[in-house]
């Protein structure tokens, strides 16, 4: 004859522990913050070199692009509104900086400072840009529009 017998429920036996909480990816404020601040810096940086040279050099393009999607995805994180932050950002730069460059060279012909051009106002630079605009323009425009998306997308994970 068997029977069946309970062992007596013990005062030791506690639950297992709750799983911990997922870790934070980043903060989407901080890289968009990040990303605009970048955009600024790097749009300076792109239009200096487009001033100096008077040449607008691809790889500067995605440099800038680059630069703003590393910031946005580092400290973002995985937000999948971060790498279209960044092609907005990254657009806004390279044209920037275009704007920027265009300024430049326009004030070392004139013989006038490139703070005298920016005070012109924005139209009237963008009328200028857009007679001095060829398809390699907007080509780089959008290498640096891609280059932020794809690096923010990467530089998530």
């Amino acid at each position: 004859m068997s029977q069946n017998i309970q062992p007596p429920a013990s005062e030791f036996v506690t639950e297992a522990p709750a799983a911990p909480a997922p870790a934070r990816s980043g903060n989407i404020g901080l890289g968009i913050v990040a990303a605009v601040v970048t955009a600024v810096v790097t749009a300076g940086v792109y239009g200096a070199i487009i001033g100096a040279s008077g040449y607008q050099i691809g790889y500067a393009a995605v440099a800038v692009g680059a630069l703003v999607g590393l910031a946005a995805g580092k400290l973002g994180g995985s937000n999948p509104v971060l790498p279209v932050v960044g092609v907005v950002l990254g657009l806004a730069a390279v044209f920037a900086g275009q704007l920027f460059g265009v300024a430049w060279i326009i004030a070392d012909e004139l013989g006038t400072t490139t703070v005298d051009i920016l005070g012109v106002g924005v139209p009237k630079l963008v009328e200028a840009w857009q007679e001095v605009s060829t398809p390699m323009t907007f080509l780089f425009l959008a290498i640096g529009g891609y280059a932020a998306f794809q690096t923010a997308r990467k530089a998530a994970n």
